[in-house]
């Protein structure tokens, strides 16, 4: 008589049930969406490399203004007290080096999302091709603000410390800064993120995207030399200058036109005309985005 073998095993009642929890809906999603694009574009909860560039360039653009203070610092008491190496208006400029930053974040966090074919799985939840630009334009954005602002920071509090007339008087001094830089920074990080995301949209290739924002400003840098060199199109060459187009509209802001040592110096309605194709240029990076988003909406 056979003896049958009894097998072991056991039920699980899981319980499944509908969600009955709180709903964000269409504004929680495209929060969602800018924090995740956020922390994909400094690298948090990946590799050290990720994370390398932006801690990087972050350190490059403050090296000097922390050397700047040092240097005022050292000289307290001397007749070289008060010297500066440059004005605040002019280390707006220097922050424009954060270009490399968005040529290499922008294609980082959209190009994934057309090459692994995930913008339908996006555009099946109450977001629109519109909200899907708002959320990657604010946090590319966000981040250049962010890394142009905190060395600005650095250098007018460790200008207030080592003045030699006083904390309160250097502040009382400069109280216009308080506005112009926040305002010269934020003209440069909607531009430049605006732009780098318009170019990254039209490739799903990260290299590719990035090399193509690195070409365009290059080559028009070399086209608006060259018109300015010739004398062309009434010396407003420089207009097409793409990469300086951000430090017209700084000049605009912290001089109220354009700075003598511009190349657009003494060119009739100079600060006009920056400001226009500034914002010709923004406003065409802006509809490229959305064009490329509603199609890949529908």
């Amino acid at each position: 008589m056979s003896t049958a073998v009894r097998g072991t095993g056991a039920v699980y009642d899981r319980g499944y049930r509908p969600y009955d929890g709180p709903r964000g809906g269409r504004r929680a999603a495209v929060l969602a969406l800018y924090k995740a694009s956020l922390r994909r574009a400094i690298g948090l909860r990946r590799s050290w490399r990720q994370k390398f560039l932006p801690l990087a360039l972050l350190a490059v653009v403050s090296i000097p203004a922390a050397v700047n203070v040092g240097i005022g610092y050292a000289t307290r008491n001397s007749p070289l007290e008060g010297f500066s190496f440059f004005t605040y208006r002019e280390y707006v400029g220097v922050s424009s080096a954060l270009l490399l930053f968005v040529a290499v974040c922008a294609p980082d966090v959209v190009c994934p999302d057309r090459r692994q074919r995930v913008l339908p799985v996006i555009f099946s939840r109450p977001l629109t091709g519109t909200d899907y630009v708002l959320a990657k334009l604010g946090a590319i954005a966000s981040l250049v603000f962010a890394f142009s602002i905190l060395p600005q920071i650095l250098l007018f509090v460790g200008q207030t410390l080592v003045s030699k007339d006083g904390s309160l008087q250097y502040v009382s001094d400069h109280a216009d800064v308080l506005w112009k830089v926040p305002v010269a920074v934020a003209a440069l990080a909607a531009y430049y993120a605006a732009l780098a995301l318009a170019v990254s949209s039209l490739t799903p290739r990260r290299v590719v995207a990035g090399a193509s924002v690195f070409g365009l400003t290059i080559i028009s840098s070399v086209v608006a030399a060259i018109l300015h060199d010739a004398n062309a199109v009434g010396g407003r060459g420089p207009l097409f200058n793409l990469l300086a187009l951000p430090l017209l509209v700084r000049d605009l802001v912290f001089e109220g036109h354009i700075h003598d040592g511009s190349p657009l110096a003494g060119v009739p309605g100079a600060g006009a005309l920056g400001l226009a194709a500034y914002t010709a240029v923004l406003a065409l990076s802006v509809g490229v985005l959305l064009w490329r988003y509603r199609w890949a909406e529908r």
